[in-house]
């Protein structure tokens, strides 16, 4: 025990180990874990603040040898800071031994991309060309930076935000990163209603997304809805679509299905299954191209533990390894 230490790893050392194809990989093997029953992960906790909210997230992976605890925040009107921090807590499951605390901020941001990448592995088309993003901040960016390693197909992209210069500025982004054909629409339906692949990234409380945009065989990233009462679609697009949620106690409380769940307009028998189902085969992703598919993104600890714990892997102490992270010792 005397020897014993926990490494505190800054955004800068995670930066350096850990990219989205990184982010992919972990996230796809946390959701397979997930569907075969191997994590133990209670609903995410909110305490809620006048302007914003701070969530707990602990998660047990007996298959990894690893539990932890991401605190992350939403802080909307945030303006000199970033809007969504967070710190994990990695802690060694036998002794109870802190392993790591490292920021969350840059994971929570890849995880997100990552799990919107691995739901359009198995739920967009195997074709899909075109990606409309309704939200054009930060998230977007790392939604389609996910995209385009599960979708290589994927050759155009068309971005609304009600902050024209952010659309302008992540069109910008996606011809500098390749995508040479990037448009900043004049509003969301011209996104939506061209593309094979939507991602929604808004904190709206009222649908931006019309059921009469959507084409058939279109799929869906809803991502922004992530507390109660928060919805982005149309609930008339979820009764017709094949919806995927990442965890039913959590989108039932807080994600893109919350509000009509709680008004009635659909129940369970609506959601065809978790995308642990789907990854590990148990539930059917998409069943044609006729489908209009739904994921329903809250983001689950899951996601995060495996990713942190990867970066722990990379930049513990060892003999030719990278340099190390500070250690200090708690007990």
């Amino acid at each position: 025990m005397a020897d014993m230490k926990t490494c505190l790893i800054t955004r800068r050392e995670v930066e350096r180990v850990f990219g989205m194809k990184d982010a992919v990989e972990c996230v796809e093997r946390a959701f397979h874990l997930y569907g075969e029953g191997q994590a133990e992960m209670p609903p995410k906790v909110y305490l809620t603040f006048e302007k914003g909210d701070l969530r707990c997230m602990p998660v047990y992976m007996p298959t990894l040898k690893m539990a932890g605890v991401k605190n992350v925040n939403v802080h909307p009107g945030n303006r000199d800071m970033p809007t969504v921090m967070a710190l994990i807590s990695l802690v060694d499951p036998e002794t109870g031994f802190p392993l790591a605390v490292m920021d969350g901020t840059y994971l929570t941001s890849l995880r997100t991309g990552a799990a919107g990448a691995v739901a359009a592995k198995y739920l967009a088309r195997e074709d899909s060309k075109v990606v409309g993003c309704v939200g054009a901040g930060r998230q977007a960016q790392t939604q389609l930076e996910g995209l385009l390693i599960t979708r290589p197909g994927v050759n155009r992209v068309l971005a609304f935000d009600l902050n024209t210069d952010r659309a302008k500025s992540f069109r910008r982004w996606c011809k500098k990163i390749g995508v040479k054909d990037a448009v900043a629409t004049s509003s969301a339906e011209e996104a939506v209603r061209q593309a094979d692949i939507v991602v929604t990234v808004t904190p709206s409380r009222k649908p931006v997304v019309r059921d009469e945009w959507v084409r058939r065989g279109t799929h869906i990233n809803a991502i922004g809805a992530d507390a109660p009462g928060k919805e982005e679609l149309e609930p008339a697009i979820l009764k017709r679509a094949r919806v995927i949620v990442d965890n039913w106690e959590q989108a039932s409380h807080s994600g893109e299905i919350n509000v009509p769940i709680s008004q009635g307009v659909i129940t369970r028998d609506n959601v065809a299954g978790d995308i642990g189902q789907v990854v590990t085969g148990h539930v059917q992703g998409r069943t044609s191209r006729d489908d209009i598919t739904v994921f329903d993104s809250t983001g689950l600890a899951i996601q995060d533990v495996c990713c942190a714990a990867e970066v722990l892997a990379r930049l513990k102490p060892r003999e030719g390894g990278p340099g190390r992270p500070r250690a200090i010792r708690f007990f």
